[in-house]
């Protein structure tokens, strides 16, 4: 059960999760879960996607539905800490035979789409359109007011390459659960890049 050495040094820095991207097969039902029942408030939207973010976010979206014909998390989108980081992991992925792909995306500077070695699709950005925060406007309150996104439950098939691989990438582990007996492996780890207990689990 070796636990996932600390990277202090990584090949790209990423600096905390940023939004997710979600396929929806009703946009129209899928919005007013969100925005109602949830509470997150909508800042865009039109026929094909809604970009949604929390009262206490500054940046453009925190979740994007779009209209799809099958439900499934098309990215998972990580903030980097700068311009030359989407460079050096666009080439920090492609040394590792993994995809990696500019592209565009809506109220999105450059957009980076990489996968981890098991297909988890990632979106790397640095810059987002900002947007006024709306932590005081109460007019804008509806079901439990999330404040922000604040990590990801990844499901892997791997947990200990997983974890490794994340090391790998400045991911610091905060706490794990180990199966019982004496060769008991990692059957989950919460790691960090922002200072708080998880960005991804």
């Amino acid at each position: 059960m070796p636990v996932p050495k600390h990277i202090f040094d990584p090949p790209f820095n990423i600096v905390r999760a940023s939004h997710v991207v979600l396929d929806v097969k009703d946009l129209a039902a899928s919005r007013a879960f969100y925005e109602t029942t949830i509470g997150l408030h909508v800042e865009d939207a039109d026929k094909n996607a809604v970009f949604l973010r929390g009262v206490e976010e500054r940046q453009h979206h925190s979740m994007v539905l779009r209209q799809s014909s099958a439900s499934s998390c098309r990215r998972i989108g990580l903030k980097v800490g700068s311009e030359e980081d989407l460079d050096r992991a666009a080439a920090f992925f492609q040394s590792q035979g993994l995809p990696a792909a500019f592209v565009e995306a809506p109220y999105q500077g450059r957009t980076l789409h990489v996968s981890d070695p098991w297909g988890t699709p990632l979106e790397l950005v640095f810059n987002l359109e900002k947007r006024e925060i709306l932590l005081q406007q109460f007019t804008h309150y509806r079901g439990v007011r999330p404040q922000r996104l604040d990590h990801f439950n990844v499901f892997a098939p791997q947990v200990q390459q997983s974890l490794d691989f994340y090391a790998s990438l400045g991911f610091r582990l905060t706490e794990y659960a180990e199966e019982d007996g004496p060769n008991g492996r990692i059957a989950a780890g919460w790691m960090h890049r922002k200072g708080n207990v998880h960005d991804m689990a």
